[in-house]
């Protein structure tokens, strides 16, 4: 085999290879003789077949074989041989093939850059963190306890009032005309969930049951159904029946019949609860702090195969994301020429951050065990109650769906590394002021 570097130019790498016919001649026979050992043709016994006749019957599709068969070991001895590793899919272009030719062919490759990480010592973090109040236990449990009731009907003659659940029929109609979906009958509604548009069911406040009424409301400008979206509506409604909660008592009794021995107990359990989410949005507030350091902190030369097709895999998102009406405040009145831009930053810091991380995974030999990797494919299961098997076969026999598991969990071992690494200090803040963090980084 004859290899020849032609092309030497960033981070691509072309190369002109070259197969002799001789040894082409050789695979081919080899395949033939390969074939003829199992191979059953009538008045032939097995292993018995002439040459002669197995190429006749079977040349043309063994020499095709055996072609995609050498170039492929052909490219792969190319790159092993001067430890290029490649960042996409090698091409190859066919120069000369055939009977009597040397095969011949093109092999045009982008390479991963050499990247040299930075001192991640000299990262300056913070973390985050906060107590869960009682309050918001206490919240919770009764939301809980809430969702456990069911609401009975109100015996005493009151108007309706928040919180409350009305039992209604509506009709609803846009400029006279009805439309699908604004009929109901027998509706629970629960004053103040917000289910209903508009002030639909602040309108509902102090209605009694029997009452007739007309509701007045509009359609959100960005409503889901492009034919109603920012149009006027009328309602004719019939409130039948008054409900309401229980008043919720969080005893002992309560935890029992969520099969816990205590009250202390279920609050235990919330506050465990709460705390792992605080914990989970103080996790991604660092991480995305040291993401941006890691950037700001590395600027090497990206395969532009890479950041081209993941600028394309975001591009197709925001172009169906078009079509669908949902188009971001911040993005409204941006030419295509502006949006492309920025996205194309988004996809270079993507590749960047993502080759940064496989490479500090890589020298520092850090892996997703199997033990893990299984855990994860479980936990995953157990998202989907009764349909765990369906999930646990989809990703033991689907090609690729281990990966996509183990990708997340090998750059949580990178992150941690690194912020092994860096100077991490901590503060303590309000849990509404942490809640609101991931928003306001956005």
């Amino acid at each position: 085999m004859q290899v020849e570097e032609t092309v030497t130019k960033g981070l691509t790498r072309e190369f002109n290879v070259k197969v002799a016919q001789k040894d082409m001649q050789k695979k081919l026979m080899a395949r033939l003789e390969e074939i003829g050992k199992s191979v059953k043709l009538p008045g032939f016994r097995p292993g018995k077949v002439p040459l002669p006749v197995l190429q006749k019957r079977f040349a043309a599709g063994a020499r095709s074989e055996v072609v995609d068969e050498t170039i492929s070991e052909a490219a792969q001895k190319a790159l092993t041989e001067r430890n290029l590793r490649p960042a996409t899919e090698p091409r190859i272009e066919l120069i000369s093939i055939g009977e009597d030719k040397d095969l011949e062919f093109k092999l045009a490759v982008e390479i991963l850059p050499e990247i040299t990480p930075g001192d991640f010592s000299k990262i300056a973090l913070e973390r985050v963190t906060a107590d869960v109040p009682e309050k918001t236990v206490t919240e919770a449990i009764e939301r809980i306890a809430k969702s456990m009731r069911e609401p009975e009907a109100v015996t005493e003659k009151r108007a309706a009032q928040k919180g409350d659940i009305v039992v209604i029929d509506f009709d609803g109609t846009v400029d006279g005309v009805a439309q699908p979906g604004m009929k109901g009958e027998n509706h629970s509604l629960e004053l103040g969930s917000k289910s209903f548009i508009d002030t639909f069911e602040d309108q509902l406040v102090g209605s009694k049951a029997g009452d007739k009424k007309k509701i007045k409301v509009t359609f959100p400008a960005e409503y889901h159904a492009a034919e109603l979206a920012g149009k006027a509506a009328e309602f004719a409604v019939e409130v039948k029946e008054l409900r309401a909660h229980k008043p919720i008592e969080l005893n002992d009794e309560l935890a029992k019949e969520l099969g816990l021995a205590s009250l202390d107990e279920l609050k235990k359990r919330v506050t465990h609860d709460l705390s792992a989410d605080y914990e989970r949005i103080s996790r991604a507030i660092i991480k995305r702090h040291l993401l941006d350091e890691l950037a700001k902190m590395h600027n090497f030369e990206l395969p532009p195969g890479m950041v081209e097709n993941e600028f394309n895999a975001i591009w197709k998102q925001v172009e169906e994301g078009k079509k669908r009406g949902e188009i971001p405040d911040d993005e409204k009145g941006k030419s295509d020429e502006q949006l492309k831009k920025e996205y194309r930053g988004i996809a270079e810091r993507r590749i960047r951050l993502g080759l940064l991380l496989a490479d500090v995974a890589r020298h520092n030999k850090l892996e997703v065990s199997p033990a893990e990797l299984r855990n994860a494919m479980i936990a995953e299961a157990r998202r989907f109650p009764g349909q765990e098997k369906a999930v646990i076969d989809y990703f033991t026999q689907t090609k690729g769906a281990m990966e996509r598991l183990r990708a997340p969990l090998l750059e949580e071992k990178v992150i941690d590394h690194i912020l092994a690494k860096a100077k991490v200090s901590e503060r303590k803040v309000a849990a509404d002021q942490l809640l609101k963090m991931p928003e306001e980084m956005d």
